[in-house]
């Protein structure tokens, strides 16, 4: 019996089969188990509407769920940014591994930075959060550039740039590392200018609730201060009310006095598109050590954040 092979349940762009292959290679390394990919299409994959209009990021994600649910796959991986903040009963984030470089990154033509960007300049990108934050940046540090929303995997996103069409386009780290393509990149975005995803840079392995064997085995994947971290990040984003595609940044990160971690900060940020209207916070408090006090950290910066009008600054939450 230990010998059968583990299904799990992938989307099918290069991105998505690249980390789950990975996250396959450590499951085998684990368990001794082979693990075999089993590729599912997402109407996120198929559907060629702007992502804000179909549901956010999350259409990428209810077809694997689906498919865990029916038991046709064993486990799957996504994308932590991608998974709405509410957990199906069904289903549980069995591991949260240890999180990628969690920033923003721009490929821009002539190996240009974002600063460096002439005048006019437009920006591609398919996320309000990353365009309300450069178009904010550009504002007060007396920057012309226009955004422009795009989709596609990063093959069509990079075509952009090297067809002339787009002078630079922003993409996320992580999922160039994983694809052997950071090399590419002409700039990385400080947190302080771009504040990521909640949960950007992370992935989530997830399977069924009641396997508990699975999620004992699937547990030595994990990483407890990537988990905290996410856990508040995510906890924030759900107490601001705001869906994965709303203008939501938010990173946490420990503070360290040399090799010792002494607290956790969380910063917010949540804008209107065109960079005019911002709303931006951080809390300090120590390391979460239970699921309880990470989303505590989350929901107390989501207070304050709301109570400076940040509700007002989302258009899914005003309609």
């Amino acid at each position: 019996m230990t010998d059968k092979a583990l299904r799990l349940g992938t989307r099918r762009s290069k991105l998505a089969m690249a980390q789950s292959g990975q996250v396959a290679e450590t499951v085998r390394q684990v368990t001794g188990r082979p693990v075999e990919l089993v590729e599912i299409t997402t109407y996120g994959d198929t559907s060629r509407e702007h992502l804000a209009q179909i549901g956010g990021t999350g259409v990428f994600v209810t077809a694997l769920r689906d498919a865990l649910v029916r038991g046709e796959v064993d486990f799957a991986v996504h994308s932590l940014k991608d998974l709405p903040t509410a957990q199906p009963e069904e289903l549980v984030l069995a591991a949260i591994p240890q999180r990628e470089d969690p920033r923003d990154v721009i490929i821009a033509r002539d190996a240009l930075k974002f600063t460096d960007l002439p005048r006019g300049s437009r920006i591609g990108t398919g996320s309000p959060r990353r365009m309300a934050q450069l178009n904010a940046y550009a504002r007060t540090h007396g920057l012309d550039i226009e955004t422009v929303p795009i989709r596609g995997n990063v093959d069509t996103r990079i075509g952009y740039v090297r067809d002339g069409e787009l002078d630079a386009v922003v993409l996320a780290a992580a999922g160039l590392h994983r694809i052997g393509r950071i090399d590419e990149v002409t700039d990385f975005l400080s947190v302080d200018t771009v504040l990521p995803a909640p949960g950007q840079g992370a992935l989530a392995i997830e399977c069924a609730a009641d396997n508990a064997d699975l999620i004992a085995t699937l547990g030595e994947l994990d990483d407890p201060f990537t988990r905290a971290a996410v856990t508040a990040e995510r906890s924030l984003l759900a107490a601001l009310e705001a869906g994965c595609s709303a203008p939501v940044g938010a990173l946490a990160d420990l503070l360290a006095d040399g090799q010792i971690v002494k607290e956790m900060r969380l910063r917010g940020v949540v804008g209107t598109t065109d960079g005019t209207r911002m709303v931006q916070l951080s809390t300090t408090g120590s390391v979460p050590q239970t699921e309880t006090q990470a989303l505590a950290l989350g929901r107390e910066l989501a207070a304050e954040m709301l109570a400076q009008g940040a509700a007002g600054l989302m258009g899914e939450r005003a309609h």
